[in-house]
């Protein structure tokens, strides 16, 4: 009985832990913005004092003053040619900023993908992003639902349905963030096709924080296959506590069960009669009622029935 006592208890525990994984993982992948990352082909800058590498030189005449040389003056020549005139630069995208690498110095520069996203996409991408905070809530109320029904050991029955409510929640919520996970899907993909000219990535993959909302995904739903089993358990393990303890009184009171028996027979089985069929009985009395009805006419229906069967108790 302990052992059963401590597996519901487990099984909730499980659930709790794959719960606040996901909420954590989910947490960190919004917040984040590694969704997907890449790079983007621009054209490299003029080399200068500042930047000597990933540039294209400027040639200046040896017998010209460098104080008073415009590069306007001059012709600008480049032996270099083909992608040798670009740069790739590193990006990485959330759903909230989209940050790309700076070519004259080590800091990022960050803009808002909300901004860069087409306008007919947005609705989406703000609707993917109501979506996972709705899952983020979600989880968060399946968490606490959870810890509750840990906590609260007293009545079995408040634990059943805080475990159901959990279960539901934690499905809820696993729905909501894998549709939100594929409209972002969708409105980058726009964005790369549609998005700004200087934005447009050459190559691009999906980054950690992809990766990380799905694995969230993963464990909300493992939890939620956790929290409902739990709670079927639970509903099974009553109803053979509840059989058992049935077939245990009837072994107990032998007798009792006995007459049960004999009293159901008694209406089918009278003294020297053994009917073959439900149909004769159903006759049989008919015609004993129409005998006592005739012979004592003032009894009511129910007396005769009374005097036809018979109340045997045991």
């Amino acid at each position: 009985m302990e052992l059963l006592k401590g597996l519901p208890l487990r099984r909730t525990l499980l659930a709790v832990t794959l719960n606040l994984l996901a909420l954590t993982l989910s947490t960190t992948a919004l917040l984040g913005s590694y969704w997907c990352t890449g790079t983007q082909k621009v054209p490299k800058p003029l080399c200068g004092k500042t930047k000597a590498t990933q540039c294209i030189g400027v040639p200046i005449p040896p017998d010209a003053d460098a104080s008073n040389f415009s590069s306007d003056d001059s012709v600008h020549y480049s032996w270099e040619t083909g992608d040798d005139r670009f740069a790739f630069r590193y990006f990485h995208t959330g759903m909230w900023l989209s940050c790309e690498e700076s070519l004259e110095g080590p800091e990022e520069k960050c803009r808002s993908f909300i901004e860069l996203s087409p306008p007919a996409e947005r609705g989406i991408l703000w609707l993917s992003l109501g979506s996972e905070m709705l899952y983020i809530s979600l989880l968060l109320i399946s968490f606490i639902l959870l810890m509750v029904e840990i906590l609260h050991t007293g009545n079995p029955v408040c634990g059943m349905k805080l475990n159901a409510f959990a279960a539901v929640s934690s499905v809820l919520s696993g729905l909501l963030g894998m549709v939100a996970h594929m409209m972002y899907s969708q409105v980058f993909q726009a964005t790369v096709n549609l998005g700004p000219e200087d934005w447009r990535p050459h190559t691009w993959d999906y980054g950690w924080a992809f990766y990380m909302a799905w694995a969230s995904f993963t464990c909300c739903m493992a939890s939620a296959v956790t929290t409902l089993n739990t709670y079927t358990k639970t509903i099974l393990e009553f109803k053979r506590n509840h059989i058992k303890g049935y077939d245990e009184s009837l072994k107990e009171n032998p007798q009792h069960h006995q007459c049960f028996i004999q009293q159901i027979s008694s209406y089918y089985e009278p003294k020297g009669k053994v009917f073959h069929s439900v149909s004769e009985g159903v006759d049989f009395y008919t015609d004993l009622q129409q005998k006592i009805l005739q012979r004592e006419p003032d009894l009511d229906l129910d007396e005769v029935l009374g005097q036809t069967i018979g109340e045997d108790r045991c």
